[in-house]
């Protein structure tokens, strides 16, 4: 029986006690979600994101969390204790791994792909099922939610947030790919899409709720009950405002927070935001 097979059956025929054959499964699961070999969302051509949802993949995460018991994972169990469940323990990394993380504080969860040349500025922290692609920098501060998937050569700057969305299994979570840089201070949420090659200015917060001002192409961005936000490629995204037309707002002058696409990514956007190839 097909993995995707197996996992959906023991998650969705959940047994009185969970036994030795399960925890066998999980692993072999697990090594896949650390290979890479399996995602919890996958690009698609043909769907309208371009991503499609593996929720088997979901549904074998949370399986995990079912499985294990609450254990002491403490390195000096007296200065500072930590306890977590015994299917996640810290993801194990070696010289060959060709990933750097820098010393001082970092976390990376198990059951999550880090591709090589990938660089770890502490502290950060990766959650577990995210996939993080070759070349991409997550720098200090920075949190790459459960699922997310972040393509290659992407920069997440000093205390990006990208948000994790695990449940419900069949929610597309978030994506950020190829090449996209995301500023300071910027928050990516509830399943939004950022397609190859946008930029994200400082302090830009895009989700599910918060319409989107494309000024090139004088229209509106928005996510719907069945799509998430999707983020154009090349766009560049900027924190602005939008003012309150009616009411008590518009007589007090109340503006609301409003990302706004100002330009399409051009040579001049390139040369500002280019990374240097010695700091990988």
């Amino acid at each position: 029986m097909l993995l995707a097979n197996r996992i959906e059956d023991a998650f969705d025929n959940k047994p009185a006690a969970y036994g030795e054959e399960h925890f066998r499964l999980f692993a072999e699961f697990k090594a896949a979600l650390n290979a890479g070999e399996i995602r919890s969302a996958s690009p698609d051509a043909t769907a309208k994101t371009g991503w499609r949802v593996n929720a088997w993949v979901k549904k074998g995460i949370l399986l995990g969390f079912r499985l294990g018991s609450i254990v002491d994972m403490s390195i000096d169990a007296t200065r500072q204790p930590f306890f977590d469940k015994a299917t996640y323990p810290v993801k194990q990394f070696n010289a060959s791994s060709g990933v750097r993380i820098v010393p001082g504080g970092s976390s990376i969860r198990d059951g999550c792909f880090v591709a090589k040349s990938v660089t770890c500025m502490p502290p950060m922290y990766i959650n577990v099922g995210a996939y993080v692609g070759e070349g991409t920098m997550v720098d200090s501060h920075a949190l790459v939610g459960s699922c997310a998937q972040i393509g290659a050569r992407v920069h997440l700057s000093a205390a990006v947030q990208i948000g994790g969305v695990l449940e419900p299994v069949g929610a597309l979570p978030v994506v950020i790919e190829d090449d996209v840089l995301v500023g300071g201070n910027c928050g990516v949420y509830e399943g939004t899409v950022v397609k190859t090659r946008a930029v994200l200015g400082t302090g830009t917060i895009l989700n599910r709720s918060t319409p989107v001002a494309d000024l090139v192409n004088g229209t509106v961005l928005k996510a719907t009950d069945d799509e998430p936000l999707v983020i154009p490629e090349g766009a560049v995204v900027v924190a602005g405002s939008r003012a309150v037309t009616s009411g008590p707002g518009k007589e007090w002058g109340v503006s609301l927070y409003t990302p706004v696409i100002v330009k399409y990514r051009d040579a001049k956007t390139d040369a500002k935001i280019q990374l240097e190839d010695l700091l990988r």
